[in-house]
């Protein structure tokens, strides 16, 4: 019997045969039939958690499990109206932790799909992009320098195709592929007629057959070998988990030194005393820091991603705050990025655009060229393609060139791709008389490659600066007769000039608004563009980002500078242009080295290094190369700049709320600890029982300090300076208001306390502490809100989900203290009316002297 053949041995006809599809590519109906057969195009990831095993997990906690085996005891010992309250308030906290992680888990799920790749695939014999997920095999797949590779594949079409496959191989250097078949047994790593899913296109470009998708591909082979993923902490949450755990130890030790006292100095029953610090410890260790901010930053990136920020690493929305710095393109970014010829210069002659004629003998040959030497594809509405490319192709349709037609006629042969390097791009066309190579790129760069007088030259410069002051983006075209198409660099030289064509991408109408805001907000926007440095020196005045006191310059320039110099060099420029890479990478490098936090946009591969050297890296959504999205930490779906700075002030915000919540749990925390703290000291009863600690924790550990992290986003936060990139939240002034807030809470507290040993003696002292301290932290939840008073202000009231968590707190707290059938659960004795107002005011009295502090302070 013979062996079948591997799929990089087999012929273009064995592989269409046996994949049942052509080289025009899938219907759209058999492309839906093998999405159903195969599956998504993706990794599975590693077996979740279903909900019962986050909720069996809530209990896994050490001192949880503690309470749960104080509860068993309980009932042992006859006391079962313990036993139940203790389960039921663990229990609780248990189901609102479980609600908390699976809402989080959802917000991160649906992040990774925002910011999935796409692909551009043959259907129906039309070029379409769609969701990376639907690639099926038998899918024609085009690749472009910047692509990921979605799938395994073998090559149709190779144009100078090379790929990144370290991430499969660990082969340091891009591989060239070509389309030939191979024979026998071949390592991965040699395979060059085929491309591997989670590669990447570093140049050329090429076409593929899917031959294999999601855990069929090479990658999902590795994947499998995987059998869980696990989300990294931002570094807040690092530093607030080493926070919590100092905390914790502090916390209890002094929970061991009061049963300690509780034992040995007041003799109480061991139990109770072990109960009543196993309960303290509960409500005071604040196990709910990370997850809280987890839940505020998923909460946070949700409202970026509706407007147009796709965040797709959670340490960028802490990292948005401190930005002082954004490193900007102009192109797409700051203007529309819908690139329109304006004017031409051919036979000696400046030509309006909307005056060209394909049929004057002069100007055909540049319009011709103009829409061979273009990889840019427009089907209806439908522009797929660089935008300066797909203006030369709109060029040519305008002026009666028919895009298929032309492309039919002049079939394209060979190419040598544009790259950012040689700021040119040449292909080779089969015409009736031979092969012609045309070729497009920078005017400077291609002029020293034309053969033209010392005249014309001079001529074609000023008309090339001529549109540069105009503000328009300029591209020269020329070309030649070749003998083969086996071309090399060296053929791009004795070149025939054929014109100039001349294109303008106007500002957005909101990025001067944008970049105003920036400045308020304390951040210095910067340019950073290949384009003419007066075309891009135009664009930046006309928008605010060229000030007086600054200037623009070429990337060339700072090629001599040593990086102290460069140092000291940036903080005069606004305006970088005709820069490279590594230009980049050294601008970014010498603002993080004088202290800044910088943001930095790009779209290309040779973006990538620079948007990882950026503490906060931005993509583009609409151009960028799936290359730089993979490099980037955010994801604009729109290309604006503008969304950049809502982004930052998003960032700001969420910052700011997580900021609130931890607030309030620590200094609510720290009230309790000192109440405790003080009645050891002055040899009172203890102010607590162990259930009246678990009920706290319960009601104001989790939802205020969730609503808190919803306060709704403010335009103040833009008038403030960036935050310091190694500030952290738990600052000396921070810790200092906690301390306060926490001595104000405590005290009314205390009060409360005394006032109900005098009136009922213990009991009814304990169930004063209890409420006073329990209305105390949710009325100290409105004060939170601000670092300014909130009181008699609209700001006390634009929080519906504070309103709520407030207004169901107080509701459980009032049936708990009325209802008698709860009261022996819950040990809490009947109060008077008197007891009821003196606990309400004491508990409102201390978010009035805590709003009159922050009114002295301010």
């Amino acid at each position: 019997m013979k062996q079948e053949k591997n799929i990089w041995e087999q012929s273009r006809v064995e592989l269409f045969q046996k994949l049942d599809c052509r080289e025009t590519g899938l219907s759209q109906e058999d492309a839906a039939l093998r999405l159903l057969k195969y599956g998504a195009n993706e990794l599975h990831a590693g077996k979740q958690k279903s909900v019962w095993q986050i909720f069996l997990g809530q209990f896994a906690d050490f001192l949880v499990l503690i309470l749960i085996l104080a509860a068993v005891i309980s009932a042992c010992m006859g006391d079962v109206e313990s036993m139940i309250v203790i389960l039921a308030v663990i229990t609780m906290n248990a189901i609102l932790g479980t609600v908390q992680t699976v809402k989080a888990s959802a917000s991160l799920d649906s992040l990774k799909q925002m910011s999935a790749p796409t692909a551009k695939v043959l259907r129906d014999g039309q070029i379409v992009q769609i969701p990376g997920r639907e690639v099926v095999p038998g899918d024609v797949v085009i690749l472009e320098a910047g692509d990921s590779v979605c799938a395994d594949g073998r090559l149709l079409e190779c144009a100078s195709l090379k790929c990144a496959e370290s991430a499969l191989t660990g082969e340091s250097l891009p591989v060239e592929k070509d389309t030939e078949p191979l024979s026998g047994e071949t390592a991965l790593g040699d395979r060059k007629n085929m491309v591997f899913s989670g590669s990447f296109v570093t140049y050329g470009r090429g076409r593929f057959l899917v031959t294999a998708t999601g855990m069929d591909t090479e990658m999902g082979k590795i994947a499998q070998l995987l059998k869980n993923t696990e989300e990294r902490k931002t570094p807040l949450q690092v530093s607030l988990d080493q926070f919590g755990r100092k905390l914790s130890i502090i916390i209890l030790v002094i929970c061991a030194v009061l049963f300690g006292v509780s034992v040995l100095w007041r003799h109480e029953n061991v139990m109770n005393a072990f109960l009543f610090a196993v309960a303290l410890a509960v409500a005071a260790i604040p196990e709910a820091l990370s997850s809280i901010v987890t839940i505020v930053l998923s909460f946070g990136t949700r409202k970026m991603a509706k407007e147009n920020a796709i965040i797709r690493h959670l340490q960028a929305v802490e990292g948005l705050g401190s930005v002082s710095v954004i490193c900007s393109d102009k192109t797409g970014t700051l203007t529309q990025n819908r690139m329109t010829v304006r004017k031409l210069y051919t036979g000696g002659e400046v030509i309006d655009a909307k005056d060209a004629d394909f049929r004057d003998p002069l100007q055909e040959p540049l319009l011709r060229t103009a829409l061979l030497c273009s990889d840019a594809v427009i089907s209806g509405d439908t522009e797929i393609g660089d935008p300066t490319e797909t203006a030369l192709v709109r060029l040519g349709e305008t002026n009666g060139f028919d895009e298929d037609l032309v492309r039919d006629r002049w079939p394209r042969l060979t190419e040598i791709p544009f790259d950012s390097d040689r700021k040119m791009m040449s292909t080779v066309h089969k015409l009736a008389g031979g092969l012609m190579l045309v070729t497009k790129g920078a005017t400077d760069v291609l002029l020293d490659r034309c053969v033209v007088t010392p005249e014309e030259r001079a001529r074609i410069e000023q008309v090339n600066e001529q549109f540069s002051n105009e503000g328009l983006r300029v591209l020269a075209f020329a070309c030649r007769s070749v003998d083969s198409t086996a071309i090399t660099l060296a053929d791009e030289n004795g070149l025939t000039f054929l014109g100039l064509i001349a294109m303008m991408d106007p500002p957005r109408e909101e990025s001067k608004a944008a970049v105003a805001e920036c400045i308020r907000a304390g951040i210095r926007p910067i340019m950073i563009t290949g384009d003419h440095k007066i075309t891009a020196a135009a664009i930046a005045r006309e928008i605010g980002i060229l000030r007086d006191g600054t200037e623009a310059v070429e990337g060339a320039v700072i090629d001599s500078m040593s990086d102290e110099e460069l140092q000291d060099f940036v903080p005069k420029v606004s305006v970088y242009a005709r820069v490279s890479p590594e230009h980049k990478i050294r601008i970014v490098r010498a603002w993080q080295q004088r202290g800044n936090l910088v943001a930095m946009t790009g779209d290309g591969v040779n973006d990538a290094p620079a948007l990882k050297q950026a503490d906060i890296g931005v993509a583009m959504g609409i151009t960028g190369t799936e290359v730089a999205k993979d490099a980037a930490g955010m994801v604009l779906a729109d290309d604006n700049f503008a969304t950049i700075v809502k982004a930052v002030k998003n960032g700001r915000n969420v910052y700011a709320n997580i900021k609130r919540a931890i607030q309030f749990l620590l200094s609510g925390n720290t009230a309790g600890i000192l109440t405790v703290l003080y009645a050891s000291l002055m040899g009172l009863p203890v102010p607590f029982a162990a259930v009246h600690l678990l009920f706290i924790n319960l009601l104001t550990d989790s939802l205020p300090a969730i609503a808190l992290g919803l306060e709704p986003h403010t335009d103040e936060v833009m008038s403030e300076k960036p935050r310091p990139r190694n500030e952290g939240i738990l600052t000396k002034t921070f810790l200092f208001s906690v301390g306060v807030e926490g001595l104000v809470i405590a005290a009314a507290t205390v009060t409360a306390f005394y006032l109900g040993l005098n009136a009922g003696g213990a009991a009814a002292g304990q169930t004063m502490a209890f409420s006073t301290l329990c209305l105390s932290r949710l009325f100290h939840g409105f004060s939170c809100k601000s670092q300014h008073p909130v009181l008699l202000t609209r700001h006390f009231w634009n929080n519906r989900a504070l309103l709520g968590a407030f207004a169901i707190g107080a509701l459980l707290l009032g049936l708990v203290l009325l209802v008698p059938a709860l009261e022996p659960l819950f040990a809490v004795a009947p109060l008077s009316i008197g007891m009821v107002g003196a606990i309400v005011g004491l508990a409102f009295g201390s978010m009035v002297v805590i709003q009159l502090l922050k009114l002295l302070r301010r």
